[in-house]
């Protein structure tokens, strides 16, 4: 059986997720010591007992997450599995650095630092108010395209977000993204809706932001992964350090191009999906993109024992 772990993307984020990984798994804990340390605040705080809101926050959400997974997989690793379990990794968007910390190319401070940094480039490459992402929900790929393109008129409108065959997310000038919204109803989407975020990722607003993020991802040590890492822009697997460096540049601006990594796990024999860290986003989406996978969350002391006894077994 061929499986594949992956790791979630912004969204996910709420109070209180991991700790009671970190109070069951030493292992665990020490991944919220070792952010809060990289980050030189406490980090952990904010994410058990702090606001939503400030949560929410791009260059919290993104540390946060990544090391809610880190923690999960760190308690799997405890209960005896290893990276090599899987055939592949993944993450949406933020969660490619998750993936690539817990297949050995970069270490968990690293990741953090390089988050905080991405999450503060992200946010500053647009001033509030002038970007915005509407999700555009039964439509395929080729179709919110046509409506990012017939939207745009001069503006940045674009397919930001391939998620699953009838949920594409659109990026750009905020003006832009509201034509999208109102042609993709006249196109005959099911829903279209502005989401709740902080600025346009995944377009070319976000230029400013990808050459903050050469310059940072310059000064670290990539490794090799253990296992391949399915590339977000290019939804296909890489394992040459200065590859996945140079794609991570790339990711900032380019689409997240989940549906077709899926895909591409799904041809190439992967059966079993874990979805390791907060909440269940991407095990949805991947059932509607490739029933024939089985999806299943490890984000709480009972899930890790759970899928433990299954992938020993």
């Amino acid at each position: 059986m061929s499986r594949a772990f992956v790791f979630p993307g912004q969204g996910a984020q709420t109070i209180g997720m991991g700790r009671a990984l970190a109070d069951a798994y030493p292992a665990a804990r020490a991944v919220f010591d070792e952010v809060d340390e990289a980050l030189g605040e406490k980090l952990s705080a904010l994410i058990w007992e702090g606001e939503q809101d400030e949560l929410t926050l791009t260059r919290n959400a993104q540390p946060a997450l990544m090391a809610t997974s880190l923690a999960a997989f760190r308690a799997l690793e405890a209960e005896g599995v290893s990276i090599t379990d899987a055939t592949c990794v993944a993450g949406h968007s933020l969660g490619e650095y998750s993936a690539l910390a817990a297949a050995g190319a970069l270490s968990v401070s690293d990741a953090a630092r390089l988050l905080r940094i991405r999450g503060e480039a992200m946010q500053s490459a647009v001033p509030v108010g002038q970007g915005a992402m509407a999700a555009l929900l039964g439509l395929d790929f080729a179709t919110a395209t046509e409506v990012a393109e017939e939207a745009a008129q001069g503006e940045v409108c674009q397919a930001a977000n391939d998620n699953d065959p009838a949920q594409v997310v659109v990026s750009g000038h905020k003006a832009a993204v509201e034509r999208a919204v109102e042609i993709a109803k006249e196109k005959g989407a099911k829903r279209a809706l502005l989401l709740p975020v902080s600025a346009p990722f995944h377009c070319s607003l976000m230029a400013p932001a990808a050459e903050v993020m050469a310059e940072a991802l310059a000064k670290i040590e990539m490794q090799v992964p253990a296992v391949p890492v399915i590339a977000n822009v290019r939804a296909e697997p890489v394992q040459a350090a200065h590859e996945i460096e140079q794609l991570l540049v790339e990711q900032v601006t380019g689409s997240v191009r989940w549906r077709e990594s899926v895909m591409w796990m799904a041809g190439n024999g992967v059966t079993e999906i874990w979805e390791i860290g907060a909440g269940k986003a991407l095990s949805g989406m991947i059932r509607r993109i490739a029933r024939e996978i089985e999806c299943r969350p490890v984000g709480t002391p009972d899930e890790v024992k759970a899928a433990a006894e299954s992938l020993r077994g």
